[in-house]
């Protein structure tokens, strides 16, 4: 189980879990500083202003919180605020609570978490008066359950069932909200919480011919209460997502003929549903409360021991061991999680994805059902995996069908049935299993105005936009549970919710305290926030499903990615670090004036931030504290165990000619057919560290990206040889390579430079050099993470000198064993500081946000672009000195490589791929 790591504050209100209201089964850095932040505390006096300004005490209210939506979100909230004395009211639809769990009562509607984890952790005495009968609960138990706390907790005296909330405004003048329910009120209140759901809001049906049928017609979504009798009846379901997964069983149990029409085929698991688990119920009781701390710790909400192994490190025997024994456990997070890279990898997804592939082929009789039941447009997991109980084993029944629509499209539903392009089917009942508006529908399917009269269906025209998923700029005092850009359906929501409310409660807590009465997220925040959660999307496989993940399933809707993939661990720490930070990225107002503290709270890229803490974690002896042979034997051990990086057409390793002795160089040949442009590059280190295959992967990458020759020359080494030996040899290295163009297949004139860190340096100064010198021509320059001066008083130079492996302390190192403080202002050793930059080869140059290096490399680029030279400066947002070159193993380095050889083709008039 995973630990709360130490350091990490939670909040003290806190209560002691998290909570949720999902049928999460339908269709389908560590601290502020270390992750780049830097909040900037801003007060603001207003203490002159009107009192009935935001400023001031604020307008009357008749409670102080309204409350949509009474699920297990809902009610927790209620019972959190009454315990810290606010005034609320809980606005429902529904008759009764239980959210979801009152809504879905279509057959076989069941939990995909364990009865034991998606029950509430904040009152112990629940685990002691309630006893789940199944693994995974039904539907009517889990209401019976969200009814035993509402008796428990007398929460329905605070609940208005029945009611919908038509419309919510913002008052800024007053501070409040008013909130108008179908039953005529008007209510007024300082904060309003959406806790809705995130999949309460159905999806329109968009076929034609809906209303034509004149038989039954049903929506898992909306069951009937009463149930539905298929007995003997002619029953076509149009859908395959999880609620259809799990009704078509029972389904097919009565109806005398039963037709699925699937558009796209769902991965699922078996459930082996059963009697809960005595190990299960076994670690709960032993240690409650630690097995609850676990939850709010771990990835996804559900304690679990997590595979630290890839998919491709073991042998195929082994591989298939492990994934049957995972099916025959059942679970989602423990089935996609055997391995740890199933969502990052395609070549480990697919592994996975073809076993669950040949498990259907082996279940279903008939070969072509089971190849149309066998999902390949997506990698698996990247929608939600489904659970079921004898899914594929129903179509084996003679009575049951599968109409692929892929194949068999529907033209119009009729008066008696469906009819295909090629074919009409008649029916005597119709069930939709087409699923919800998933997380955005049900907030903006409600009219919610927030200042200047914009509503939030307009401010997310374009996608959502939210701050940790809680709350949204233009819109105070207005909070969501389990809202877009949080981790929500990814994870067991009752701990979510837990987490959601704990938080909502603690803030409403502290601005009581400090008297302020109104909160709202800054743009700035909120636009960060937004990054952190698309950058982490974009490392995984996540967004290439159609899902409703991503808003696919909505003709219409935006296509952006809604949950956040980066754990509840993960995810919690930034909670918890925003408030210890004073409310990093927020603006608070009260009679006192306005206080606001800027900030960011991940800025660090997911996937960079992950392997820092990794490094960190490991405890490694830095390079500045060894002796260079000490130094240059551990960055030989690092380099072995990095990945490969791609296979290029042709590998060549030999020597050429140096100033002081041969020099070795490494070519890499594209697969395609010559002769090709040539890239002479120098590999990084600070003039201390590496050869000619220190940078072998990212060479690689860079050949296969540019389509060009790339000859890597190794250069004698400091201190046995300091400065300017290494310039020495990388002028020598560049005239070689175009005197043996022919030779290597390449094109001498489509020559040019390129490397990494003091490998960039060198480059930069040869381009300088062959200027000055005449005669030989270079189409471009390609300056990675460059070394361009020595001045270490850059701010780049403070704000990322430590944490981020290329440090100041290593940047001094490199330099006193390269060059004495005299020779390091010659343009040789600094090619910013030459007395002119007119006239060089166009020129790429990539910086990274978190390297010390980051303000030479800019004040590079402008200064070239300056002088008249064409210029592509990179910007890499979230990057380290590093990570850049990270091939196969930071996946959010690739969109930076991908830009560098763009801009690098163009140079040298290598068509760009479409």
């Amino acid at each position: 189980m995973d630990a709360k790591p130490s350091g990490v504050p939670d909040r003290p209100r806190a209560g002691p879990g998290e909570h949720d209201e999902q049928a999460e089964h339908d269709e389908q850095g560590d601290g502020v500083q270390s992750n780049g932040s830097s909040p900037v505390d801003e007060v603001v006096d207003e203490q002159g202003t009107d009192a009935a300004s935001p400023a001031g005490g604020g307008g009357e209210i008749d409670v102080d919180v309204v409350v949509v939506g009474a699920g297990f979100a809902g009610m927790y909230l209620l019972h959190r605020l009454r315990g810290l004395g606010f005034t609320a009211v809980v606005i429902e639809a529904g008759g009764d609570v239980g959210g979801t769990w009152y809504w879905n009562r279509y057959p076989g509607a069941r939990c995909d978490i364990q009865s034991l984890d998606y029950s509430y952790s904040f009152d112990p005495e629940l685990d002691e008066t309630w006893t789940w009968s199944e693994k995974y609960a039904a539907q009517p138990e889990i209401l019976r359950y969200a009814q035993h706390v509402a008796d428990k907790h007398d929460l329905r005296r605070d609940i208005r069932f029945s009611t919908r909330v038509e419309g919510a405004v913002w008052d800024d003048e007053l501070a409040t909200w008013r909130v108008r329910t179908s039953a005529g009120d008007e209510i007024t209140c300082r904060f309003y919480v959406m806790a809705t759901g995130c999949l309460s809001m159905p999806k329109e049906v968009d076929i034609e011919g809906t209303d034509r049928f004149q038989g039954e017609v049903y929506f898992t979504s909306r069951w009937p209460h009463e149930g539905v009798d298929l007995t003997g009846r002619r029953v076509a379901v149009i859908g395959t997502g999880s609620s259809a997964i799990q009704s078509i069983p029972l389904m097919a149990a009565q109806a005398a003929q039963l037709t699925v029409f699937q558009r796209t085929p769902n991965f699922s698991i078996p459930a082996n549903n059963g009697p809960v688990p005595d190990a299960k119920r076994a670690a709960l009781e032993s240690d409650r409360a630690g097995y609850r701390e676990s939850a709010r710790w771990s990835r996804g909400g559900v304690p679990l021991e997590v595979s630290q192994l890839s998919a491709l490190a073991v042998s195929d025997e082994e591989r298939l061991a492990r994934y049957d024994e995972a099916w025959q456990v059942g679970g989602i997070m423990e089935f996609l999680g055997s391995y740890s890279d199933h969502l990052v990898s395609p070549q480990a997804n697919d592994l996975l994805a073809e076993f669950v592939r040949d498990k259907i082929r082996a279940i279903v009789h008939d070969q072509a059902t089971a190849e149309a039941l066998c999902p390949t447009t997506f990698p698996i997991g990247t929608k939600r995996l489904c659970v079921d109980t004898s899914y594929y084993e129903t179509f084996n029944l003679p009575h049951v069908r599968l109409v692929d629509l892929r194949v068999h499209p529907i033209s119009t539903i009729t008066e008696t049935g469906i009819d295909l392009v090629d074919e009409s089917l008649a029916f005597d009942v119709i069930v939709f299993a087409t699923g919800f508006d998933a997380m955005t529908g049900a907030i903006v399917g409600v009219d919610i105005e927030g200042r200047d009269g914009l509503s939030l269906e307009q401010a997310w025209a374009d996608g959502p936009t939210t701050y940790l998923g809680l709350m949204a700029a233009g819109f105070p005092n207005l909070f969501m549970i389990t809202g877009p850009g949080s981790p929500s359906v990814l994870s067991n929501m009752m701990v979510s919710i837990e987490q959601h409310v704990d938080w909502i409660v603690g803030c409403l807590d502290d601005l009581r305290t400090e008297g302020s009465t109104a909160i709202e997220p800054t743009d700035e925040a909120v636009a960060g926030w937004v990054r952190h959660v698309n950058d982490y999307a974009d490392i995984t496989l996540m967004p290439q499903a159609n899902s409703w993940y991503m808003g696919a399933n909505v003709p219409g809707k935006p296509r952006v990615f809604l949950p956040y993939a980066g754990g509840v661990d993960g995810y919690r720490r930034a909670c918890n670090e925003v408030v210890a930070g004073d409310y990093v990225g927020f603006e608070r107002r009260g009679p006192s004036g306005a206080r606001r503290v800027d900030g960011v709270i991940r800025r660090v890229q997911p996937d960079v931030a992950i392997m820092l803490e990794l490094l960190d974690s490991l405890g490694l002896p830095t390079f500045d504290s060894m002796s260079p042979t000490e130094a240059r034997a551990f960055s030989d051990v690092l380099s072995a165990q990095r990945p490969p990086g791609p296979e290029v057409g042709e590998l060549v390793d030999g020597t050429l000619p140096g100033p002081a002795g041969d020099l070795g160089y490494r070519l890499y040949r594209p697969p395609t057919t010559g002769p090709h442009p040539i890239i002479v590059y120098f590999h990084g280190g600070g003039w201390v560290l590496g050869s000619e295959t220190s940078d072998d992967p990212f060479c690689r990458d860079l050949c296969l990206r540019t389509d060009a020759v790339v000859v890597s020359v190794n250069y004698r080494h400091a201190p046995e040889d300091r400065f300017p030996a290494p310039v020495e040899d990388a002028l020598a290295a560049v005239h070689w390579v175009a005197d043996h163009a022919g030779e290597l297949g390449g094109d001498a004139g489509r020559l040019a430079v390129a490397g990494w860190s003091a490998g960039a340096n060198l480059a930069a100064v040869v381009t300088q050099l062959t200027r000055d010198a005449g005669g030989l021509h270079l189409a471009g320059q390609l300056l990675v993470t460059p070394v361009t001066d020595a001045d270490p008083t850059r701010p780049s130079f403070q704000d990322n000198g430590t944490g981020y492996l290329l440090t100041a302390d290593l940047m001094r190192w490199f330099w006193d064993h390269y060059a004495d403080p005299a020779d390091r202002t010659d343009p040789r050793a600094a090619p910013l500081l030459a007395d002119r930059l007119d006239g060089l080869p166009p020129a790429v140059v990539v910086t990274a946000a978190f390297d010390p290096l980051r303000d030479e490399g800019t004040a590079y680029a402008e200064a070239l672009a300056a002088a008249g030279v064409p210029v592509r400066h990179i910007a890499a947002a979230g990057h380290t000195h590093t990570s850049i070159l990270s091939v196969d193993l930071l996946p959010s380095g690739a969109p930076v490589r991908a830009a560098l050889a763009e801009a690098l083709r163009s140079f040298l008039g290598v068509p760009v791929p479409a």
